[in-house]
Formats: structure tokens, C-alpha cells, sequence
């Protein structure tokens, strides 16, 4: 037989706090308890018969026997206690809840030609970039994300893929050496992408396109290529980075910031984003680049699907084992020898 409910431990204001009360009402009845028992000892002692004594008063003295008295209402007391407790029905629940998307197909195609190195964003535009970019991977659930990068060529950093680890390490390694080839390739950095999602069969795929100049290299027009991403229903967001004109680069020989022209070609990100039924955006600073992520965050929500599990142990059954044994023990002072003493 378990033994488990004689442990003390099931008494203790730890374990008591640490339930969950079905019909927590019942609880109140505990308070009431003992006005019952002493209502129930006031009728008795009205209705029971006087007997004339004839001793002095200062030999009526309580012997041993009277604190024997406050035995059997003291068991009826824990008796109907833990009968009230057990009717509270003490519970211990663990849930658990599992959630599961079908998942968004992203790739992230990230400038990091010289001019990224422009000043006019904290520390950098493509540091700005990588910040964000970080950012946005947080707030994903299951979707797969990619890396492309690009220059004067492109090439994929990272497949398509949920390790999130795996992306923040390759994220971070980003730098400026990593190709050798001078220019932008906006198209070349399409092409991947689209070569990355092709053939995912997810209902959706998003190529988020951060860049800062004019696609001046690679092999295929940037317009072709987003013809072509529309053909295989990819989004395209173009987000073109950095102010037109002189911007901060470098320091001159004094420590102060070199001044240089920069050129954007606003209108060919702008039709790359609508012919891939996306949005283009223009931001000149932090603040806006991290609003731009946040909006595209909101965009590209695929439904959350939740299921929980609730384990819930009843405990009910230790107390009303503890209030059978004081009911028994209540019967016992009633039915014994015990009661003549009680009854004098």
C-alpha cells in the first residue's frame, strides 16, 4: 500500500501554496468549523441535566480527566478540516503549449560595397544594417531565412534555414573584405535569391534587397531579375539606404570627417519593388532603417498555431485519507471506556 499521504509535508504552507484549488469556496468552511463544534457543545450543555452538588466551591477543582474532554471535539475539528479541503479539491497542473507555423521563406540580400562604409548611420550603413537585420531574425518563429551578399559579385553566405544561431554568427562575420570585386550587383544579388527560393513550395517568399547605390556590375539587369522573381511569386522589399550628396566618410589628417558626393538610383529600386509586388523605402538614418524592418516585420506574419496540453493531479484523496483516520480515531473516543471520563 502507498504510504506517500502519511508525510508531513502535505500540511506545510509551501505545498499548500503551491495548489491549485478546484472549488477553493469549500476552503471558507474550515473557518467555520469551530464555531460549529463549540454551537454544538452550548446546546449540549443547555439541554443537559443539572445535578446538585454538595461541595464547597473551592473544592470543585477540574481533575486530569476534564483536559480529556477537548479530545474527541478536537477530532471531529480535523476531521471535518480535511474533509473541507479534500471538497476544495487541491490540484497541481502543468501545461504545456507547443507553437507551430507553416513558415515564410525570407532572404536577405545585403549590400556591402565600400560605399556602405559611409557614415551618415551609427557606426555605419552596413553595420546599421546588420543591427536591424538581427533585429528582424528575433522576431521570427519557424521561417526560414538566407544571406546573400553582394559587391561587384554575389554569392549565398547562408541556405535557407532556421538555425537562428547560425545566421546571428554568419551575420556578424560580415565585412567589407569579403569580395574582392568593386561595384554593386543589385541583379546578380536577385538572381540567388530567387535560385535560393525557386523551388521552395512555401506560400510565401520574401527577398528584403538593402542597398545604397546603383547597380553598375554583375551579369544580369536588376529589372530582369525581378521580372523573373515575379514569375516565380517572390516579394520583392527594396530598401535603399543613405542621403544623396555629401556624406561623412573617413577622417581627413585633423580627425575631422571627410566630406564625400554620393549618388542613389531611387528609381530603379523603386521599380524592382513593384514589379515584385512588394515596397520600396528610402532611409536616411537609424531610426528609419530600424521602422522599415519593424513594418515588413508586420507584413510578412504567417499564422501562429497553438496547442496546449494541461496535466492536471487531483491530491484531494490524501486529505480525505488524513480525515477518515481522525473520524476513526473521533468514533474510537465515542465508543471506548474514554467515555464515561469524558461524560463526568
Amino acid at each position: 500500500m502507498n504510504t506517500d499521504w502519511l508525510s508531513h509535508q502535505w500540511f506545510t504552507p509551501e505545498t499548500l501554496k503551491s495548489f491549485t484549488w478546484e472549488n477553493q469556496l469549500f476552503l471558507y468552511g474550515i473557518i467555520l468549523t469551530p464555531l460549529l463544534i463549540i454551537l454544538k457543545n452550548l446546546i449540549r450543555r443547555y439541554r443537559s441535566q443539572k445535578v446538585p452538588v454538595a461541595l464547597e466551591e473551592n473544592e470543585l477543582k477540574p481533575g486530569t480527566g476534564a483536559w480529556l474532554r477537548v479530545i474527541p471535539d478536537f477530532l471531529l475539528l480535523l476531521t471535518l478540516s480535511m474533509l473541507m479541503v479534500a471538497l476544495a479539491r487541491p490540484q497541481k497542473s502543468n501545461e504545456k503549449v507547443e507553437q507551430w507555423t507553416e513558415g515564410i521563406d525570407i532572404m536577405l540580400a545585403l549590400d556591402v560595397s565600400q560605399s556602405m562604409e559611409i557614415e551618415d548611420f551609427q557606426p555605419n550603413r552596413l553595420n546599421a544594417a546588420k543591427n536591424v537585420a538581427r533585429e528582424f531574425i528575433q522576431g521570427r518563429i519557424q521561417d526560414r531565412i538566407g544571406l546573400v551578399i553582394f559587391s561587384g559579385d554575389a554569392y549565398s553566405l547562408t541556405p535557407l534555414s532556421t538555425d537562428y544561431k547560425l545566421l546571428y554568427s554568419y551575420l556578424d562575420a560580415i565585412d567589407f573584405n569579403m569580395i574582392d570585386t568593386r561595384g554593386t550587383a543589385i541583379g546578380s544579388a536577385l538572381a540567388i535569391s530567387i535560385n535560393r527560393m525557386r523551388e521552395s513550395d512555401s506560400k510565401s517568399k520574401v527577398c528584403i534587397l538593402i542597398s545604397d547605390g546603383e547597380s553598375n556590375a554583375g551579369n544580369i539587369d536588376p529589372i530582369t531579375a525581378a521580372e523573373l522573381a515575379a514569375g516565380y511569386s517572390i516579394r520583392i522589399y527594396t530598401i535603399l539606404v543613405g542621403k544623396e550628396g555629401l556624406v561623412p566618410y573617413g577622417k581627413d589628417l585633423f580627425g575631422r570627417p571627410q566630406m564625400v558626393p554620393n549618388t542613389v538610383d531611387e528609381t530603379t529600386m523603386r521599380k524592382i519593388a513593384e514589379i515584385g509586388n512588394g515596397e520600396f523605402f528610402r532611409v536616411t538614418d537609424n531610426q528609419a532603417l530600424q521602422k522599415v524592418f519593424k513594418q515588413i516585420d508586420q507584413y510578412e506574419k504567417a499564422e501562429i498555431r497553438e496547442t496546449r496540453f494541461k496535466d492536471t493531479a487531483d491530491f484531494y484523496h490524501i486529505y480525505l485519507i488524513w480525515g477518515l483516520l481522525f473520524w476513526v480515531l473521533w468514533i474510537a473516543t465515542k465508543a471506548t471506556f474514554i467515555t464515561s471520563i469524558l461524560e463526568d
